[in-house]
């Protein structure tokens, strides 16, 4: 029997050298994701200030911050957005096309990038609960990005440096944490020029300046920025040919529209796709008896790896400040007005951002291809592992002023090798290993998976990391185990990572359509 693996057009994509098309898709997607990870951690940087702002009481010796229930809303009500989004667009992506609502996407995350910095109300609640309802929807625009930039991708690529492709793409996030983190600096340093003093000893009345409130509003709508750039051309992208011949069942169309990208000439394979059509068994559909057999264990792998990856990461990444602040790496509120306070906060990622996380994102690019998935994935998880006991364990030494540049070094170890690691391989697999007629949708599950890890980090450590002081406690903040225990925490969750990633699938150097079986019916995916 003739299989969907000999269509030209699919050998063409497959055994293609590395062209201009593939760099122009790499850019148009991973502008997207720039875009999806400035919108996304942003918030942390301005999250102290809003409090400040909006939750001062007059006369109290303390600058304000946000009630615990208002900060996790704040910071993980685009999560929730964003889970949704990836359930919902990945099965869109699957039913309509990948082109079809990758434009919709784009747009969702420029109007409500724009309208989250125009949050209004005539109270603290209601600016707060107007900011909520516009991150909720740019994290559902965002969530649409995930399966769609992903698949897009493995499906424009060959097969030799497929990987390389995908995870260049996700890569352009580590831009977009350095990206806001930079912008933040700079924004803060304007306006805080005006106001710095020598020393840092609060003013309650006048450390909250004013200006104070354009910041946060500025920082958020600028995210919109890239988005907008590249919105003309992810309309220009035709829809991949995997879909258009493996889903829509027209090899016709697939063979003309790659026939111009890749400019050479394609057979017509469409009476060889009716063959193939006609015989072929692979019409099982998502969570079917068939599906459960070849793909139930893989599915199981890549949600679960996703999920205890995300309960780390964005624990860390929202929460950077508190450790921090806890450890003295930046000084306490009283000593700095609202703006520096943004200032010093921003510097302190952007640091982690540039020593660690882009760094961590390209090494997975340039080595993914060569020593493949699964070795990245381990290594990452089991350093993660080491790396989150070293800083759990003797975590009173490390509180020592003297000690903390320490605890950051280890702490930004933690960071390259989420990247060059779990971080990327997770968002890489279920790109390759599904369907094509599933993929979109299976990769949606796993990155939602994901998602609600970040939820759970998101919110859970807000409440685990606050240390028993009275003071805090009179703020509403409930007595927590402490930061101590919540990293110890994150070294168990990553040890269970390092073992589900023995469920997830080597998918170095072959096609798509070997790695899923659809090159022939009785095949099942090679673990």
């Amino acid at each position: 029997m003739e299989s969907n693996g000999n269509l030209q057009v699919l050998k063409a994509l497959d055994g293609a050298k590395t062209q201009w098309y593939h760099f122009t898709a790499i850019i148009i997607a991973g502008m997207g994701f720039f875009t999806d990870a400035y919108d996304l951690f942003c918030i942390s940087l301005v999250t102290k200030m809003l409090g400040r702002i909006y939750y001062h009481k007059p006369g109290s010796p303390n600058p304000g911050s946000l009630p615990p229930n208002v900060s996790a809303a704040v910071n993980g009500v685009a999560l929730v957005g964003t889970l949704t989004g990836q359930l919902f667009f990945g099965w869109l992506g699957d039913k309509l096309g990948r082109k079809k609502v990758y434009g919709i996407t784009l747009m969702l995350m420029c109007i409500c990038s724009i309208a989250s910095g125009l949050s209004f109300g005539s109270s603290p609640k209601s600016v707060m609960t107007t900011l909520c309802f516009f991150r909720f929807w740019l994290g559902f625009g965002i969530g649409g990005d995930y399966p769609l930039s992903a698949t897009i991708m493995s499906e424009y690529s060959n097969k030799k440096t497929r990987g390389a492709f995908i995870a260049a793409v996700f890569a352009m996030q580590g831009f977009g944490i350095l990206g806001g983190g930079v912008f933040a600096i700079v924004v803060s340093s304007l306006f805080d020029a005006r106001y710095k003093a020598p020393t840092y000893e609060l003013d309650p009345i006048g450390s909250t300046v004013p200006e104070a409130d354009y910041v946060w509003r500025v920082i958020l709508m600028v995210g919109a920025v890239p988005a907008i750039l590249t919105y003309y051309w992810r309309m220009k992208m035709p829809e991949t040919a995997r879909y258009t011949a493996l889903v829509a069942r027209n090899a016709n169309q697939a063979s003309m529209d790659m026939a111009k990208v890749m400019q050479m000439e394609i057979k017509d394979d469409q009476q060889k796709l009716d063959r193939v059509v006609s015989k072929s068994g692979h019409s099982f559909g998502l969570f079917s008896k068939d599906f459960l057999k070849r793909h139930g264990l893989h599915l199981l792998g890549t949600t679960s790896t996703w999920f205890l990856l995300d309960i780390a990461y964005y624990s860390q990444n929202l929460f950077q400040k508190d450790i921090f602040s806890a450890i003295g790496w930046i000084p306490a509120a009283k000593k700095m007005n609202a703006i520096h306070e943004v200032y010093r906060i921003a510097r302190a990622q952007t640091l982690i951002a540039l020593c660690s996380t882009v760094p961590g994102y390209w090494f997975t690019v340039f080595l993914i291809d060569k020593i493949g998935r699964f070795k990245i994935q381990l290594i990452g998880f089991s350093m993660m592992t080491i790396f989150m006991f070293s800083l759990a364990i003797p975590y009173d030494h490390w509180t020592h002023p003297q000690n903390n540049i320490g605890f950051v070094v280890i702490y930004s170890l933690t960071f390259f090798f989420a990247n060059f690691g779990p971080n990327a391989t997770t968002f890489v697999v279920p790109a390759e290993i599904f369907p094509a007629r599933l993929r979109s949708t299976c990769h949606g599950i796993s990155a939602a998976s994901g998602k609600l890890g970040a939820i759970v980090g998101a919110f859970g450590f807000l409440y685990l990391a606050q240390n028993k002081d009275p003071a805090k406690a009179d703020a509403g903040y409930p007595a927590g185990i402490g930061v101590k225990n919540s990293l110890l925490v994150l070294g168990v969750i990553n040890l269970l990572g390092t073992l589900c990633t023995f469920l997830v699938p080597e998918s170095n150097g072959m096609s798509l359509e070997e790695i899923s079986g659809e090159n022939d019916e009785e095949t099942v995916t090679p673990v």
